[in-house]
């Protein structure tokens, strides 16, 4: 059984056999009254089905979903933290008044018997025992959400000037407006390059770029702004190089893990999650947090250097066959409920 707030996609998980359930749960902050009754909601699901094991996946699930445990007899919790998002990396005044009671939420629903916490990088695992969030004896590590090395494969680069990819959701924290930048700065260079933005605006986190802002790029000329794409191994096999230059509180960004399985070498931040999806100067390149004369400087070599950018996408492919194959992710998390269930 999937429970979610569904936007799309129900029909496909029904046809693969999963109840689907649909729920109140959003992501972005509701009325108290409104949280309150997604969480009875979770408590009445989980007494009327009685299941084994429920997994949480991201940090308001995992707290509503633990809370609604609480006394329900005999279910077993695992809460997948896929990066510690926007409350624990912002700077911004929303995040910094929420950090300190979403910590407490988290240090008493983490802490629970009969639970586990899947993390998907070494610095998360870190800065939840740092925080006291979880006790490290809790703490599972399943690098990243893997990829199905079948659907996203290498193919040959395209002829004509190459292209450099954002790819995900348009919110500032994700580093788009550094690519921006980069792209600018390359253009002012002479660098004959294509820009591209693939992706929307996510109108539920607070750094979302404006529609205004994305419109003044697009008229600008630096960037063109493919929109979302339900295709990515096509949007991945179009470009020639993948570039996240995140300082958001990532996992491990699955976009990087397509990129490296379908041999394209990315250039993304030094930052928790990011660098975990990168060996540096052999499938990509790290720079910087915040510094977009970086970025332009590592995006150049590689837009100009057609050998050195194919033998880091070739190197890419393998680490992607090494580390991130789909099925060692699912057997790793069977195991995980194997060990809670024991």
């Amino acid at each position: 059984m999937i429970a979610s707030r569904f936007t799309e996609h129900r029909a496909l998980l029904e046809a693969e056999g999963f109840a689907a359930v649909p729920l109140l749960l959003r992501r972005r902050g509701a009325s108290l009254w409104q949280e309150a009754l997604a969480i009875l909601e979770l408590r009445r699901l989980y007494r009327k089905t009685a299941p084994v094991i429920v997994h949480h996946v991201a940090l308001k699930p995992v707290v509503f979903g633990s809370l609604a445990a609480v006394g329900v007899r005999g279910v077993l919790v695992v809460n997948a933290i896929a990066g510690l998002g926007f409350l624990f990396s912002s700077a911004q005044l929303a995040a910094r008044l929420l950090r300190p009671l979403v910590s407490a939420l988290l240090r008493m629903v983490l802490g629970r018997g009969g639970s586990v916490v899947l993390v998907q990088n070494e610095s998360d695992r870190s800065e939840l025992i740092r925080r006291s969030l979880a006790a490290p004896s809790q703490i599972r590590l399943i690098k990243g959400a893997g990829v199905d090395l079948s659907v996203f494969f290498p193919r040959p680069e395209l002829a004509g000037p190459p292209i450099a990819a954002f790819a995900g959701r348009l919110i500032m924290d994700k580093g788009v407006g550094a690519f921006v930048e980069a792209g600018r700065e390359l253009r002012r260079r002479g660098v004959a390059a294509r820009f591209v933005l693939v992706g929307e605006p996510d109108p539920d986190n607070p750094s979302a770029v404006p529609s205004a802002t994305l419109e003044e790029w697009r008229r600008e000329g630096v960037v063109e702004c493919w929109g979302r794409q339900q295709d990515m191994p096509a949007v991945l096999a179009s470009i020639h190089i993948l570039c996240l230059p995140s300082t958001y509180g990532e996992g491990v960004p699955k976009i990087l893990l397509e990129a490296a399985a379908c041999g394209r070498p990315v250039v993304t931040t030094d930052w928790p999650g990011c660098r975990d999806a990168v060996e540096n100067g052999k499938t990509g390149l790290l720079v910087p947090p915040g510094d977009p004369d970086a970025l332009a400087d590592a995006l150049n070599l590689l837009l100009t250097d057609t050998p050195m950018r194919q033998r880091l996408g070739s190197a890419a492919r393998l680490l992607a066959e090494r580390e991130f194959d789909v099925r060692s992710v699912v057997a790793a998390t069977l195991a995980v409920y194997e060990e809670l269930s024991a």
